[in-house]
């Protein structure tokens, strides 16, 4: 017995050791990217960079104020696109959703999910820019809306059904209909879950730039409106970084600074929502 207790401690202390280097492997790689990047970056982010437009090749300075307002435009379109279909997706996946369909619905949304971004990129191009003949930000906010979708329906639903089933039954219980009780009942007891699922998927989503390059493409100046092509800080970033110009490399160091910023701002605020709903109420 002794000798087998002995075997075992050593067994659990290895794997212990194991998983605790593994992890310490993996926070170490994302905090040198981080640490890299902030050096980098940090070094051309300036105040310039945040207000001002590209200057011309071979002029230093400037900035990619137009990107980062055509990302924020790009982002608006995906979420009118992709957050009520995938809400509406996922609502109807956990409430009325039978066997055959939903399971189609699920394993289509899975594929999705794991198609290539260029893939969403070439099929936007051709419903809308080839129709339309020319670049637009809502071929761009298309694609990424379409992306998002499949995000947004999965933890929509995931988060619903994690609704205690007790709820549904005390609101059926005191008169109101299926479509009340989940309007009233169901939805907001999941509010909070619903609403991470939906900035992770804005914070996955604002990151490409295989899909805008087909669509929105560029603009080192204004857009105007959403029907003209339009900058965008991934698409910004790329361009910059293939160039041979030093100061653009420096400025792509900036703009994924920048990117990396407002999707870790994104990410801690989807996590301080979750983890405030998984607190105690205090009364």
């Amino acid at each position: 017995m002794s000798y087998r207790r002995v075997w075992r401690k050593c067994v659990n202390g290895l794997m212990l050791g194991l998983t605790g280097l593994c992890a310490l492997v993996t926070v170490s790689v994302l905090f040198f990217i981080l640490g890299y990047l902030v050096w980098h970056g940090g070094r051309a982010l300036d105040w310039d960079f945040i207000t001002r437009l590209p200057k011309p090749v071979g002029e230093s300075g400037g900035g990619m104020a137009n990107a980062i307002v055509g990302s924020a435009k790009l982002l608006l379109l995906a979420a009118l696109v992709g957050l009520p279909a995938g809400f509406m997706g996922g609502l109807y996946l956990a409430e009325f959703g039978g066997r055959t369909f939903p399971f189609l619905v699920r394993y289509t949304a899975d594929l999705l999910n794991g198609v290539p971004s260029i893939v969403m990129g070439i099929f936007a191009y051709t419903v809308v820019v080839l129709p339309m003949h020319h670049f637009s930000a809502l071929a761009g906010g298309l694609a990424l809306g379409v992306m998002l979708i499949p995000i947004v329906l999965r933890s929509t639903e995931d988060f619903l059904r994690a609704v205690p089933g007790s709820l549904r039954e005390g609101a059926l219980a005191l008169g109101a209909n299926k479509w009340r009780a989940i309007a009233t009942v169901v939805v907001p007891a999941a509010v909070r879950g619903i609403a991470t699922g939906m900035l992770l998927g804005l914070a996955r989503v604002a990151g490409e730039a295989a899909p805008l390059v087909f669509t929105s493409f560029s603009n080192r100046f204004w857009g105007s409106g959403f029907n003209a092509p339009t900058a965008s800080l991934p698409v910004m970033i790329y361009t910059y970084a293939l160039s041979p110009y030093d100061d653009w490399h420096r400025q792509a160091w900036a703009a994924g600074l920048v990117l990396l910023a407002l999707v870790l701002v994104a990410n801690v605020g989807a996590r301080l929502i979750l983890a405030r709903k998984q607190s105690p109420a205090r009364g």
